[in-house]
């Protein structure tokens, strides 16, 4: 799970631990139905914290929920670096995020579900996998690697395009998740000007396992 710097002292650590359980309840209610509904009374018996102990840590349901979404992201995003660490063609970035994020449909399933039913309102976020994005696509296009001008505007058709990927691998659990993937990141590449034999071939590179 994503963490921040270590609290100080007993006090500071129970405050997180129990911030941390409430973010870990509302995510769970999250992937299992997606209703933001659930009364702040059972959010915090499911996270086995003092129904008063919501109100010194969120204002709202809104922003526990919101923060449940972040730190989802953050984790998703995190898990997605481990892997493609050491790797520096941009297109090979773009092309690796695709396809581990369908091998996630399994891995992690409940990341999954809430990014597949939350994620598109994020795509322009400051947190999780959309900055990282950003990052690569600014790297590519400065490289001369990728021919678009705009950065902000290909992570909209890149971060719309993954979000459909994340649907499909979930709701056809049946389709081999690996190859449309690949497909999908190779007609994302050659939108960003990858040439069409490149893209084919940076989608079809080994990748590392999730476990």
């Amino acid at each position: 799970m994503p963490t921040s710097a270590p609290p100080k002292n007993r006090f500071e650590r129970r405050r997180a631990e129990t911030r941390q359980a409430l973010v870990r309840a509302a995510r769970q209610i999250l992937a299992e139905t997606g209703d933001t509904s659930a009364s702040i009374q059972a959010i915090a018996e499911r996270a086995d914290v003092g129904f008063g102990s919501f109100y010194n840590h969120f204002e709202s349901k809104t922003e526990l929920f919101d923060a449940a979404v972040t730190d989802a992201l953050d984790e998703f995003g995190q898990v997605i670096d481990e892997r493609v660490e050491g790797i520096d063609d941009p297109a090979e970035l773009v092309a690796a995020g695709f396809r581990l994020t369908a091998r996630m449909a399994d891995s992690h399933p409940e990341l999954m579900r809430i990014l597949r039913d939350r994620g598109l309102a994020y795509i322009h976020s400051a947190r999780g996998l959309a900055p990282r994005a950003l990052r690569d696509l600014e790297n590519g296009i400065a490289s001369g690697r990728f021919t678009c001008r705009n950065a902000t505007t290909a992570l909209s058709a890149l971060g719309g395009t993954l979000m459909s990927l994340v649907a499909l691998r979930l709701a056809r659990p049946d389709l081999d998740g690996d190859e449309a993937a690949s497909d999908l990141a190779e007609m994302v590449l050659r939108m960003l000007g990858v040439p069409p034999d490149d893209a084919h071939q940076v989608t079809r590179r080994p990748l590392p396992d999730l476990d």
